[in-house]
């Protein structure tokens, strides 16, 4: 028993304004600094799509770090997992929202969301990742060597 397979994924470069359909560029799987590690088989993924190993109920967190620009009136952000069981048609299973009042030089502000998805089969269960903003000056960062923008898979157990 236990969980066997646990895999992290970050953006490796920050972007300006919504990702839609999803985040499809600059994902890389977590490869430092010192003493990271990947448990069981990863994930894999394709222009934003990330694909399951095996089937089963499949913990997915999902966490931003947004910042806006200075002299940004109406200033908010969201961040959504969406999941498809058809290989095809997307749903948002989950979202968060954030939103800065402060009208300071930068400001950031987080989002974070999670969901349990029975993947019950490997090629028709995928899902994809969306952040929108109110404008272009809001963006989504992104760093190659530490998780500003990232999420975490881990295999919980059978489906």
């Amino acid at each position: 028993g236990g969980i066997t397979d646990a895999s992290q994924w970050r953006l490796t470069t920050s972007f300006a304004g919504t990702s839609d359909p999803c985040i499809d560029s600059n994902w890389e799987e977590v490869d430092e600094p010192v003493g990271f590690g990947i448990l069981g088989s990863s994930m894999t993924e394709s222009s934003g799509i990330f694909t399951f190993p095996s089937t089963g109920y499949w913990l997915i967190n999902f966490s931003v770090v947004h910042m806006a620009a200075s002299g940004q009136v109406a200033r908010y952000a969201t961040s959504s997992i969406q999941t498809t069981t058809d290989n095809s048609t997307y749903a948002t299973a989950a979202a968060a929202y954030a939103h800065i009042s402060d009208e300071g030089v930068y400001n950031y502000m987080g989002t974070y969301t999670k969901y349990i998805f029975d993947v019950v089969s490997t090629s028709l269960c995928k899902v994809r990742f969306y952040t929108s903003a109110t404008n272009a000056a809001i963006g989504t960062l992104g760093y190659s060597t530490s998780d500003w923008t990232g999420v975490m898979f881990t295999r919980l157990g059978d489906t």
